[in-house]
Formats: structure tokens, sequence, C-alpha cells
């Protein structure tokens, strides 16, 4: 292995969260597994040897939907805990017994343990069957009071590499004559700013140019849309986080996505890329079509 490689187990009981906390690993770019027998980690470490940096960050769902293996954990844990630059981790996801009896009710679904469809026999089952592995656990959540969002968040908070990545704002440009963003969070219309399409020797230029940029920027309304949608972002970026989001597409439009809405994304991307991990992308740049208005 050329890097250390990290694969996180998650486990735990049925009702936990476990599909919650698969997605979560998801949006930090690990390769994910659902419902992997213990039996196959092995041969799944040796793919992960193989492939280089393509799996170096791997989680996988262990439950007892594959009970038959389970006892082969261990030792696939020791084989594991041998392997230098390997980091395994145990996340085990628990809840009080009321809290999964009532997730079994509002579900319908019945405990993969419970022969007689009572969820209490099987969850008291489980917890025996668990105790062992519960013990080896680096990481346990109790998700009795968390919600679906506050479970993401500590996942996130834990397991990302960059704390800064977590939340990631898009800025877009894009040409109204071309649509709407379907991905947009949130859109601001720049239609009514000065347009250097109307300037003959700017009309093949885009807001990346810095003739362009700077006629864009030098009027006193488009410094107070700058001001005002800044202020209101820096307000509002926060909360978007808070709630759980893992990236905000803010996409900004004028009539053909060349000019103005190029030149104003740079300029809001920019505000922001110290506190916040920023990406641009300017979608309707090349789609030019002469003698229309951009």
């Amino acid at each position: 292995m050329s890097k250390d490689m990290e694969i996180v187990i998650i486990t735990g009981m049925s009702g936990a969260g476990k599909t919650v906390a698969v997605q979560s690993f998801e949006d930090l770019g690990f390769f994910c597994v659902d419902n992997l027998p213990p039996t196959l980690l092995p041969k799944f470490l040796e793919l992960m040897k193989e492939s280089g940096d393509k799996m170096n960050r791997v989680a996988v769902v262990m439950d007892l939907r594959g009970r038959e293996f389970f006892d082969s954990l261990f030792q696939a844990l020791d084989q594991f805990d041998q392997e230098e630059q390997l980091k395994p981790r145990i996340l085990f996801l628990d809840a009080d017994d009321q809290a999964l009896v009532r997730r079994y009710k509002e579900t319908r679904r019945s405990h993969p343990l419970a022969t007689a469809g009572l969820p209490m026999e099987g969850i008291q089952q489980e917890r025996k069957l668990l105790a062992d592995l519960k013990g080896r656990a680096q990481t346990i959540y109790n998700t009795s009071s968390l919600k679906p969002r506050e479970l993401r968040e500590k996942i996130l908070n834990e397991f990302s590499e960059n704390k800064k990545s977590l939340f990631t704002v898009n800025v877009m440009s894009f040409g109204f004559k071309h649509g709407i963003p379907i991905d947009a969070d949130l859109v601001f219309d720049v239609r009514f700013l000065p347009n250097p399409h109307y300037i003959d020797h700017m009309r093949p230029q885009t807001g990346l140019d810095e003739e362009v940029s700077e006629y864009v920027l030098k009027w006193t309304e488009t410094q107070k849309f700058l001001e005002k949608t800044i202020d209101l972002l820096q307000f509002m970026l926060p909360h978007y986080k808070r709630e759980g989001k893992s990236q905000l597409v803010i996409a900004i439009g004028c009539t053909g996505g060349q000019h103005r809405s190029v030149a104003l994304t740079e300029e809001v991307a920019r505000a922001f890329a110290k506190d916040y991990h920023t990406q641009i992308t300017h979608r309707d740049i090349e789609k030019r079509n002469k003698g229309k208005v951009k």
C-alpha cells in the first residue's frame, strides 16, 4: 500500500441509523459497501491494496443480515490490525430500546431477529449478539434523540479529513436564455446591471477578462449589489451548514452567461474562499451567439 488506508466498519443495532451513516460517508468521499459479509473482509483488503489511491478510504456496513458469517469478523479485524498502513475503525450505532421499538412501529418493519414478530424480542437478542463487538468499537453513537441530520453532522465532523470541506459553496454563472440551473439553491438575477455586450470590442470577451470585469464592477449599483448579496450570504451560509447540507449552489445569472454573471461569480466566490471550500462553475461562458444580447 502506497499510503495509509482507512476502513470504517459501520455496525450496531438494527434501526439505529446505519443507512444515514453510510450516506454520510459517501458524502465524505468514502468508497462504501452495504451489507458486506465479514468473511469477505480479507478479500476486500486485497482489493484495497490493488486499487492504489482509488480505495484508500472505505466504509462498509455489517449487521445481522449476515449473521451466519458474523463470527469471522473478529478474525478479520485481527488481520487488519497487523497491517501497518491500514487504520481500521468500528463505528457502533446504538439506541435505547424504546426508541428502537418506536422506529419499528413507525416504519411497520419487523426486526430481523424477531421470530414471533415482536420487536422487543429481536432487540434483546441482538444486544446480546453484538455485546462483544460494541466493546471493540472505537466510536459509539447513541441515536435515540438524534435527528438524521444531527447524526450526519456528527459523522461529518468526526471522520472528515478536512473540516473546511464539510460544506462546499458552489458559485455558478449562467445565462437565463439557456435556462435556470435545476440544481441551484439560490438564484440571483444581475440583468439590471450595465451590459458590456453593447461595447463592440468587449462583446467577444468574457467576465474572466480584466477589461470586462473592471467594467462590470465599476458601477455603483454593482458594488451595492455585491455588498448586500455578500452580507446576505454571510448570514445564510452558517445556517445552511448547521441544517446539515453538504453543499450549496449559488447561481448568478445574466442574459447569456458570458459577461456580468461571470465577473460577479468570481467576486462572490472570492469573498467566501477563505472560510469555505468554494468551487466556481461558468456554465454558459462558451455559448456565444453573435448578434444576440449577452
